[in-house]
């Protein structure tokens, strides 16, 4: 049985996405998502916010960065990666969604007009273009995969 790391998330971005390179010059662009979760307490139901931390590595990656800014909402589709490392004689772990596909969904904060499929004016559609926004049914076909396959 293959083993399957996949994540779909669909949320707030905390703050402004932060663009760096790597040595080789493959643009990453990193930002925190704000996801709401709803708990019953007693009678009430109370939000419960958790954070999620993402990195984009792709040439898209310079394309969309002025778009991922603070209270956008954004889905983002992909796979959960442990980072190691050691510091001060300790082994530390740390665990980001490397996202695969981004898709612009809302404008910034909940007032009238944003929100799925709220038009936003100036707002980019990334479906299609290969900056990991596609939507719609995927080709079936195995030759169309643009990673690196390992085999």
């Amino acid at each position: 049985m293959a083993d399957i790391n996949q994540v779909v998330l669909v949320g707030r971005v905390v703050r402004d996405a932060e663009l760096r390179y790597a040595n080789s010059g493959t643009p990453i662009l990193t930002f925190s998502l704000a996801i709401n979760r709803r708990r019953r307490q007693g009678d009430q139901w109370t939000d419960e916010a958790n954070f999620f931390d993402v990195e984009y590595i792709r040439s898209g990656a310079e394309k969309v960065h002025q778009y991922v800014t603070k209270g956008k909402q954004l889905g983002v589709q992909g796979e959960l990666r442990q980072d190691r490392w050691e510091k001060e004689g300790q082994t530390r772990t740390k665990v980001k969604v490397h996202a695969v596909n981004l898709q612009l969904l809302g404008g910034s904060g909940g007032g009238a007009g944003s929100g799925p499929g709220a038009p936003e004016q100036g707002r980019p559609d990334f479906s299609g273009s290969g900056y990991g926004g596609e939507t719609g049914p995927q080709p079936a076909d195995n030759d169309t995969f643009d990673d690196d396959v390992p085999f």
